[in-house]
Parts: structure tokens; C-alpha cells; sequence
């Protein structure tokens, strides 16, 4: 019972799963919970329904307490404390009354470009479809009726922090997500603030910015307490007790970081799943916006490059489950594990430019590529090299390709340096074969940690033992160096000179028949 007592909790709402990971006084995880679930289309936008939210997080916390009781005989009572992560950016906005008042968009959702590309005029600074502040001036822009009644708008892990505590604040990194950050502040930037003010002014809105956004706060820093109300909507069962410290709640982004021990500067990481995303924490601000890099922050406010794709595995998932089924057409007893390790391997022994082949993953939109709407594309000529390896190969290359764009962009024109970068995410379960394709791509070792299976809920339960289990006071990355991490290493992976040099050919061929998946997308 003490074990538990004196654990942290971290929970994560991901595109596809709800997780829960309770770790120790120690940092290691000593429990998990789960659940899974899907985004829907609905009237031509991606969205989560607030019923799916509740129902979600409480069959998760169920997942995790059915657990505890089963290993260590005891209930979930009370614990040291608890962190709140979800996917960054979208839109959530509230009335008086505490309403949603329009069902919540995700940050999957590609209408936003007249807003976006005007506040990155406004701002010289690239403001991405994605960001809570394009969602809000999109509405504005569409004349919705309901941004006069706004009186609060977060992000998802914003507003289940609200629900369970009663607090309207958000961690750094998750609020760099809404809109710019400055980091010499810690805070919106608010000549940016000023700027969105004077220029939605004509429309007479009674609230601003200031008003409306929720508080920013470092990691650290208190957050409030479970309430009384927060508990019975996390556990059903009626065992937690209120009064838990929470700390700041945290995008997806900022708990990658965290997990993989990246929040100092000249480290990166780069999660790799449904979607994907790399993060580079800088020295200094880069020379000129561009649309391709996003600029947000660590949970404690640094700099930090960032290249988000909205498609990743998808497409890559898609051509393995259709293995699964001839397998299983021909009657042969199916293991996924077994059938992801062979075809994965297999592609390594095909040619290092995958002979010719090429790989569109584009389930959505994608707006490194320049593409408001996505569909997976294969393609190749009747003279390139078809085979089972070079196929696989080509959606392995495929998967990270537009991470590639980016990031070329970092190294190669604003000479980013990096001194580790650390992958986690499902490209990298099949052991070596993703890193060694990620590390071709970015031409930079890649390391994979023991702990990086656990994900981004294991680095916000980080985040929350840091609120309280930091005597020595250190600083976020001193904390994961000296104390989450001390003595933990990865296995590390670097590029080949061959591997480069295919990825890079890839590269061409790719950049080259980008108009092939522009045509696509125009036909139904």
C-alpha cells in the first residue's frame, strides 16, 4: 500500500489509445491502464465526443485499478500525485456556463488555412493549421455564431485538468501549441496578443486572448489539487480520494521530450506512430519562419524546433494487415508480432533507394508536403525493381519521408546541431529496423531507451513526480539526467554511408512525383 501511496500517475489521451502508467518513488513503472479509441468524422471535421472523453479516461483509470488490485492487493486510494496529457492544439471552446459550445476539433482538422496563413503574415511567424489560435480566427473568418459566447478555450488536456481540479492553466509546452510562446517570458507572446486584438477589434467580441486562454505554468509548478468531483469522475468506483497535487498539464509533445529524457538543449526525439513528429531542442531562435518548422516549447519553456506530419504508419499498417489476411486465407495460424518482424527484416535486404519505388502515406492532409487533403498513394515504373523487399522498404521510407523534409530544412539550412536523438513510438517495436530507416533519414544516430515503450503517459507521470519528489529543486533536464536517468542507456543505431546515400535518392524520386499525389487528391 505504501508503494502506491507514494507513486505518480501519469494519464495520455493519444489519437488511438488512452493510457495510464503509475511509476514508483523510483521512476519505474509499476502499473498500467489502457483503452482504445477512434476520432470520427463528423460534418467533414475530426472530433472526439465529449461522452467518448469521460467513458474513455474512466474505463483507463478502471484498467489501471483492476491492475493494481490484482498485483498488489490493495485499492488506489490516494497517490503522490497526477499529470494530465493529451494531444496538442485543436479546439475546445466554453460559455459561461462551462459548456463546450461546439463539438471539440482535433488538431487533425486541415480547414484552417485562410486563418492560418493570415496569422502568419500578421505574427512573421509560421502559424500552422493545426494551432488552437487558427481554429479560433477560422471561426471568426466563417462567421460561427458561437465565438461571441466564448468565455474559455483550452486544449484536450487542458480542459480534463479543468474538469478534475477546477484550474483553467495549461503547461508551457502544451500552450505553445495554442499560439507562440515567448521564452524569455514563459508566457503568449504578447505583442502577438496585442496584434490579434487590434485585428479581430471590427467584430466587437467582449473578451480577449488574455481573457479567454488559460494560464501558462512551467513544469514544477503547482497546478491545483484533485477535487472532490475531479476523483469521482476519474474513479467510478469511488476510492480516490480528493486533494492529490496535479502538475501542469501537458501536449503529447512536451511528455515525448520528457520520456526520452530530451529536454536540453542539442537533444531531440522523434515519436513515430499514427502520426509523427521530431523535436529539436535549440541553442537560439531560428533565422526566418518557415512553414515546414513549428516553434514550441519544453514543459520548463525552451525552444524547441518541431516538425509535425499528420500521417506516419497508417498506410504502413494498412499494406501489413493485408499480409494478415493472405496468411490467413491460407489457413496459417496468424501472430502480428511475427508477421511485422519478417516483412520489416525483409525490407532491409532490398536496395538502399528501394529500387525505384515510392510510398505516399497520406491518410489526411499534409501540410509540410503542401496537401489539405491526403490519399495513399503507391507508385512506380514498369522498369523499377518490384520486389517484396523494396515494396516493404519503400513504406518504411514512406513513413518518415515528410519528417525528412523538415528536418532538411534544420541541418541543412539553419544548421541545427543535435548532440543524441532518441525515437519512441510503434515504427521502432520491431527492434532495429526502424531506427536504422529513421537514421538514414536524418543522417544522426538514433537511440531507442527500454523505457520509450512506456510513452508519453510514463513522461507525464515524470512531470508529476517532479512537482514533488524534487528536494534538490533541479531543473527539469538536471532532474532527468541525475535522477529519472542516471545510468539508463539505449541502444543506438547510425547511418550507413549506403543507407544515406538510398535515402536520399528516395528522397528525389519522391520530391519529384509529389505532383502524381497532387492529382490524386483532386479525384474522387
Amino acid at each position: 500500500m505504501e508503494k502506491i501511496k507514494s507513486s505518480f500517475l501519469g494519464i495520455e489521451f493519444g489519437s488511438t489509445r488512452i493510457k495510464a502508467v503509475l511509476i514508483d518513488a523510483d521512476n519505474k513503472p509499476i502499473a498500467q491502464g489502457s483503452h482504445e479509441w477512434e476520432n470520427q468524422l463528423v460534418d467533414g471535421l475530426w472530433t472526439y465526443s465529449l461522452e467518448a472523453i469521460w467513458a474513455g479516461v474512466q474505463d483507463c483509470y478502471a484498467d489501471l485499478r483492476k491492475n493494481v488490485l490484482a498485483e498488489y492487493g490493495c485499492e488506489i486510494e490516494t497517490i503522490g500525485a497526477i499529470g494530465i496529457s493529451a494531444m496538442m492544439h485543436g479546439y475546445m471552446a466554453f460559455n459561461a456556463q462551462g459548456e463546450l459550445l461546439v463539438p471539440f476539433r482535433t488538431w487533425r482538422n486541415t480547414n484552417t488555412g485562410k486563418a492560418a496563413a493570415e496569422l502568419s503574415e500578421l505574427f512573421n511567424y509560421n502559424i500552422p493549421l493545426r494551432w488552437s489560435i487558427s481554429h479560433l480566427y477560422q471561426c471568426i473568418l466563417d462567421g460561427e455564431a458561437h465565438v461571441k459566447d466564448i468565455t474559455f478555450q483550452t486544449t484536450l488536456a487542458g480542459y480534463i485538468h479543468w474538469k478534475l481540479t477546477g484550474e483553467k492553466v495549461l503547461g508551457v509546452g502544451d500552450a505553445s501549441g495554442m499560439m507562440p510562446v515567448d521564452p524569455k517570458t514563459g508566457n503568449y507572446d504578447a505583442a502577438m496578443q496585442e496584434k490579434f486584438t487590434n485585428l479581430v477589434a471590427p467584430y466587437g467580441f467582449n473578451w480577449t486572448l488574455k481573457e479567454i486562454f488559460p494560464k501558462v505554468l512551467s513544469a514544477g509548478q503547482a497546478a491545483g489539487t484533485l477535487t472532490a468531483e475531479g476523483a469521482k469522475l476519474l474513479d467510478v468506483s469511488g476510492h480516490l480520494q480528493a486533494g492529490i497535487p496535479m502538475c501542469p498539464p501537458e501536449g503529447d509533445a512536451g511528455t515525448g521530450m520528457t520520456a526520452t529524457n530530451a529536454v536540453k538543449q542539442r537533444t531531440g526525439n522523434v515519436s513515430a506512430g499514427t502520426s509523427s513528429f521530431s523535436m529539436i531542442v535549440l541553442e537560439k531562435e531560428l533565422s526566418k519562419p518557415n512553414e515546414m518548422i513549428d516553434l514550441v516549447t519544453t514543459p520548463d519553456g525552451s525552444l524547441v524546433a518541431m516538425v509535425h506530419c499528420n500521417n506516419c504508419t497508417s498506410d504502413l499498417n494498412a499494406w501489413v494487415g493485408l499480409f494478415k489476411q493472405y496468411q490467413e486465407l491460407l489457413g496459417i495460424p496468424v501472430d502480428m508480432n511475427e508477421i511485422y518482424g519478417k516483412l520489416y527484416n525483409n525490407a532491409l535486404a532490398g536496395d538502399a533507394d528501394c529500387g525505384g519505388l515510392i510510398s505516399y502515406n497520406y491518410f489526411s492532409g499534409e501540410p509540410v508536403a503542401g496537401l489539405v487533403e491526403g490519399r495513399p498513394l503507391f507508385v512506380r515504373s514498369a522498369n523499377d525493381k518490384f520486389n517484396l523487399a523494396n515494396f516493404m522498404r519503400a513504406h518504411l521510407y514512406g513513413s518518415v519521408a515528410v519528417l525528412k523534409l523538415g528536418n532538411d530544412v534544420l541541418f541543412q539550412e539553419e544548421n541545427v546541431k543535435v548532440d543524441r536523438i532518441t525515437g519512441h513510438g510503434g515504427l521502432f517495436k520491431t527492434k532495429g529496423v526502424g531506427q536504422r530507416v529513421l537514421a538514414a533519414a536524418l543522417n544522426s544516430p538514433i537511440t531507442v531507451m527500454e523505457t520509450a515503450g512506456e510513452g508519453g503517459a510514463y513522461g507525464m507521470a515524470l512531470l508529476a513526480g517532479y512537482l514533488v519528489n524534487n528536494p534538490a529543486g533541479l531543473t527539469l533536464p538536471d532532474y532527468l539526467d541525475q535522477v529519472v536517468f542516471a545510468g539508463v542507456k539505449g541502444e543506438e543505431i547510425a547511418p550507413t554511408p549506403e543507407d544515406v546515400a538510398g535515402f536520399n535518392a528516395y528522397m528525389e524520386n519522391y520530391k519529384a512525383c509529389l505532383d502524381v499525389e497532387k492529382m490524386a487528391v483532386t479525384c474522387k
